[in-house]
């Protein structure tokens, strides 16, 4: 999942993002309200999480402009000491999925995160089931085929991260461009003709393939990759 945190308090930023780094989240930085918005501008994110007090503007103005914005679908999660009633329910009006006042655990915040996840994509439990009987735990990150105490697939983080980006958007069409910024942040932009993500994709049929069908992950010819 690609993060884009939000919060002007360093030590707070650092505590926030190594946790998250830790449990596998890819997060990029913002400050200020400006490098919030530029970031917003050029890159898509899973979830945004947003102090409201920022230098430079207000974080409601970051989440207004962003429910404006077609590229951007990001979830967001308002985070601030702020406890006035009125400013829960302008996030919420306006968009945001959840609201954590500080302090907070930051168990509660990557719990919160994954109850997002799964209402956004109609998941009942952390389990994805997908091709001949595969199975995927996505809070264990494991991937297996048939029992559950049957051997796990092999997978790299990033072989995982870009199967259960696949499986979460089932049926979409996804460029090469979404799933380099959802695994490398914007490392692709530079780069168009990068092979990255085929040779993940490929990684990931020949794992698969060693258990089970790996014909659900379809190449669209000149655009990515579909899971179906």
């Amino acid at each position: 999942m690609h993060v884009l945190l939000v919060e002007d308090e360093k030590s707070l930023h650092q505590e926030v993002k190594q946790f998250l780094q830790q449990a596998q989240y890819l997060v990029d930085s913002a400050y200020t309200f400006t490098e919030a918005s530029e970031k917003l501008y050029v890159n898509s994110y899973d979830f945004v999480l947003l102090d409201l007090g920022l230098p430079g503007g207000d974080g409601l103005e970051l989440l207004r402009e962003s429910r404006r914005s077609e590229k951007q679908e990001a979830s967001f999660i308002i985070l601030t000491a702020r406890g006035d009633l009125d400013d829960r329910i302008k996030g919420l009006d306006l968009g945001a999925d959840d609201y954590l006042p500080k302090p907070f655990s930051l168990l509660e915040l990557t719990s919160r995160m994954q109850a997002i996840t799964r209402r956004k994509f109609g998941l009942k439990r952390s389990e994805i089931t997908f091709g001949d009987g595969f199975v995927m735990d996505v809070t264990a990150r494991t991937v297996r085929h048939g029992a559950p105490d049957s051997p796990e697939v092999p997978l790299t983080k990033k072989e995982f991260d870009l199967l259960n980006y696949l499986l979460l958007h089932k049926g979409r069409v996804l460029t090469r461009l979404q799933l380099g910024e959802h695994l490398w942040g914007n490392v692709l932009e530079d780069d168009s003709d990068s092979n990255y993500i085929d040779v993940h994709i490929k990684n990931v049929r020949k794992k698969l393939a060693q258990f089970g069908s790996a014909d659900f992950i379809e190449t669209v010819r000149g655009i990515g990759y579909r899971a179906v």
